[in-house]
Order: C-alpha cells, then structure tokens, then sequence
C-alpha cells in the first residue's frame, strides 16, 4: 500500500448514497480489508468515462489502492447490504453481501450509478467464507461485463480488477483480486424476499418503494396496485434480458433468486458460459448436478424466480390473483422477444408465421450435428451474399441443411425491398465473430497468473468489438481447442 490507512482518496466525483438513506436494517456499514501489495490487472476506460472518473485513476497508485480497497474515498459510504433467497430452487434464508462492499452511488450524464467493490474482505454476511474473490473469477467477471455491454445485452459493468500476493484457499491456494462493479442498482430480488420471508413489511414496503420511485416511476400512475405494476414491469425487463441470452447462447449457470436483479440486468457473473457446441441441455456449472440451469431451463428459472419474487411481494398487494395477472406476460412476452431476436440473426425484419418453425428445425439440427453456435451463425450471415458451403461444412447431415437452408432462403428473399449485401451487414451486426469462450478466459488467466496481463488486455479490446472483423484476431474468432471441453467452472470463486 501507498498510503496510511487514515488518507483519503478523492476521485473528483459527486456522491448521492441513496440506498444508504433505507436505514440500519438494510445494510452494515464498514470499510474494506486493505490487500498488500495490489497491482492493476485490467481496466476499462470506458466505464471511467460512464461514472465521470478522469481515466488517469486507472493508472495511478492512489487509485489502485482505492479500487483495491485499501484506502477510503472521499464520499463514499461502504457498506454490505442484507438479502435473502432461493438457491438451486431451495430457501436459503438469510445471505447478504458476503464479499462485496457497495461504496456508493455516484452522479453521472446516465443517472446515478452504484458502485461497488467484489472481494473486499469479510461482511457480516460472509457466513462460512473469506469475503475474498480469486483472481481467476474476477478476470472472467471483468471481461465478460464489458463483453455482454459490447453485445447489446443488460448487465452490469466492471471499471478494473486489481490484484494481490494475498493466497486465498479454494480448491487449492490462489491469489485475491478485488472486482469494481457498477450498475444503476444492485438490489436483486433476494432483498424483497428477505423482508418478506421475516414478516418485516414495513420495511418491504419502504424498499418497494425506492425501487418504484427511484427506477420504475411509471408504476406509480398506473391502473391498480402499484406493487403489483413493479413486478410486471420486473418480468417485462427480465424476459428481454433472458432473451438476448439465449439468442446469443450464453448460460448464466446460477440464477439463484439472489442473482437475479431488480433492474432486468445481468449481475453476479460466476460459472457460466458461451455455447461452443449447440448444446440446448448444456450445463456450465460444475456445481449444479441436477441440471437446474441448464441453458434451456433458463426461461423457465427466470418465470420461478419472478414467482417468487411475486410471493415476495404478496404483502403489499390486494390479494393473490393481483400477482399471478402481474407474472401472466411473461409467458408471452419472452417467447416473443426470443423470436424477434432470432429473426434478426436470421436477417429477418419481421416475425411471420412459420418463422418459430424455421428457428425450431434448425436448433434441431444444429444439437444433432454439435455445431459451433457462434461460428454457425456468422458464416450464416456471410452466406446471404456469398457461397453457403462454409455454413454448410458445420453439419454432418448436408442434405436435411440443405432443406433448411433453402427454406430460409425463400423466407428471406421474399422480404419486400431485400438487398443481399445490406441483409448481410445487418446480420454481421448482430451475430458476433468474438464471445468470451472459456477457453479464450482460461488461456488470459492462465497468464494473468504468471504476471502477464497482455491477454487480458487483447481479449477485451475483441470483446469490446465483437461484432468486428479485426486483423490479428482470428485465434479468437475460431473453434475451440479439443481441452476446452474438460474446463470446469464451479460456483467456487
């Protein structure tokens, strides 16, 4: 460390603290655990340009020691807030912030944004762990924020990843690193069961509340409960979100009701994944033995969990129907933003009948033949102008392809004014040439672990532009290696 522990750190930015002003029955306050010895791991310029932050913070050492956690910063109030929740569908009561230290919210052009520190040191709701991340989760959870943002898809952002010597014990001895994480809100549903679940309704109310007036003010002028208004407009958010998911194949592989944020956004990247190969039973979690959030069962985990979420909420409704009517468009509204966003891959403008067919044949086909998901989808954007046999290579069964590719020749050739070359840029717009496969993850940490943080670097800069045909990166844009099958992500980090 560069400072004593007393100094203090101003970033130059204008603090609210808004989730602060609940009360002592919604969080701990208490400072970060100083890590010795911290070193920058990456950064992203970006999100210092979203929160306002001058970038040169990333490069100094008082700001490696503030986003290390080591020392305080001017405005801030760190604490951990308390939730509950459903974990591999069972009651887990209470849980909380067990290694993450929200500083604050912070004023900026966007709106106000919280940011927050993941492996901090102990909380009081570290339960039986060392309230420390490893540097192996936090580099994946760095990249794959700004690489899910790069596609278009809700989630929260990462501002660095620091590291340290400091062993921390998993399955085996690794080092820490602390992640900062930003994001309008980190309340997630497991904040609303918690008051629920302890009879504290008062207190359910009073965070129903700030979340209505703070991100969801139209629920307050409608028709109705408007309790009942916020848990639609919840499952409206997270039924697109689920969507762009499963459109671009990504398993999130622990949606526990804790993980599941109150905004529609991706949050608490731990053990999951990008298809390689199509599988729709594919589980990337080492820890779910039971399938659970196997990338199929995603739509479904998420209309469980707003469900519970509407249990949740059941106090401060009228009556039971109120929440069931609330949670009734999900079952329409997620299906239908899975199709838009299927045509747009498909180069499609419009969502016609047959088309769920056409999308259903060939996620048939590409699970019978184990085709690379990502691949299949740009050479398939290439073939709209262009000769269909690299598309066509990816398949075991070239003539039932064959049907299906002619099939959707004619749907997208019959589209009023279609050009070849402006279908296929707007489907390279949309099909990404780079995802964050856990083999390209693996081989960054792998160096990041030697001192070598170049890959990190390489990779996110691809993943910033994934949708880009940039020289020098055809490494990433190819298949996996034959090992990438045998890694294992587990909810260990």
């Amino acid at each position: 460390m560069n400072t004593s522990v007393h100094a203090e750190v101003d970033l130059g930015l204008v603090w609210r603290n808004r989730f602060a002003s609940l009360g002592a029955a919604f969080y701990t306050p208490l400072q970060p655990t100083p890590l010795p010895s911290p070193t920058w791991v990456g950064t992203s310029p970006a999100v210092a340009h979203l929160i306002g932050l001058d970038r040169s913070w990333l490069a100094s050492s008082a700001g490696l020691d503030a986003f290390t956690g080591n020392v305080p910063i001017t405005g801030s109030q760190p604490l951990s807030s308390v939730y509950s929740g459903h974990q591999f569908g069972h009651w887990a009561g209470q849980l909380g912030d067990g290694r993450a230290i929200l500083l604050g919210e912070v004023d900026t052009l966007s709106g106000p944004q919280e940011i927050q520190l993941k492996g901090a040191g102990l909380t009081p709701y570290s339960r039986m762990g060392d309230g420390r991340a490893v540097l192996r989760s936090s580099i994946r959870e760095f990249l794959c924020s700004e690489a899910m943002h790069a596609l278009g898809i809700p989630t929260s952002r990462a501002l660095c990843v620091t590291g340290s010597p400091a062993p921390v014990r998993r399955e085996e001895i690794e080092t820490a690193a602390v992640v900062t994480r930003v994001a309008p809100s980190f309340i997630r549903f497991g904040h609303f069961e918690h008051f629920s679940h302890n009879g504290q309704h008062d207190r359910l109310r009073t965070l129903a509340d700030f979340v209505i007036d703070h991100f969801y003010p139209a629920c307050r002028e409608a028709p109705g409960n408007p309790y009942a208004a916020l848990l639609e407009a919840v499952s409206a958010r997270t039924a697109e979100m689920v969507a762009q998911w499963q459109a671009v194949g990504f398993c999130h592989g622990v949606m526990n009701t804790d993980n599941m944020s109150i905004l529609g956004l991706t949050i608490d990247y731990g053990p999951f994944q990008f298809l390689d190969a199509f599988n729709p039973g594919h589980i990337c979690n080492h820890s779910d033995t039971g399938g659970r959030y196997a990338y199929n069962r995603q739509p479904n985990i998420a209309y469980w969990n707003l469900f519970a979420l509407g249990q949740a909420l059941l106090p401060l409704m009228d009556d039971q129907q109120q929440a069931l009517d609330a949670l009734e468009p999900y079952k329409a509204l997620m299906p239908a933003a899975l199709q838009r966003r299927m045509n747009a891959k498909f180069g499609l403008a419009q969502v016609q009948d047959g088309d769920a067919s056409l999308t259903e044949d060939l996620m048939k086909l590409m699970a019978q033949d184990a085709v690379d998901f990502t691949i299949f989808w740009r050479r398939l954007s290439h073939a709209v102008s262009d000769q269909p046999e690299p598309v066509r290579d990816l398949f075991l069964q070239r003539e039932t392809f064959d049907a299906w590719f002619a099939r959707w020749q004619k749907r997208l050739r019959a589209q009023p004014g279609f050009d070849a070359a402006t279908t296929r840029q707007q489907m390279l717009s949309v099909n990404p040439r780079v995802v964050l496969r856990n083999h390209l993850g693996e081989v960054a940490i792998q160096r990041a672990k030697q001192g070598d943080f170049s890959e990190v670097a390489r990779l996110q800069n691809a993943l910033e532009h994934p949708f880009e045909d940039i020289a020098g990166q055809d490494d990433l844009a190819d298949f996996p290696p034959a090992w990438a099958s045998q890694i294992e992500i587990s909810c260990s980090s």
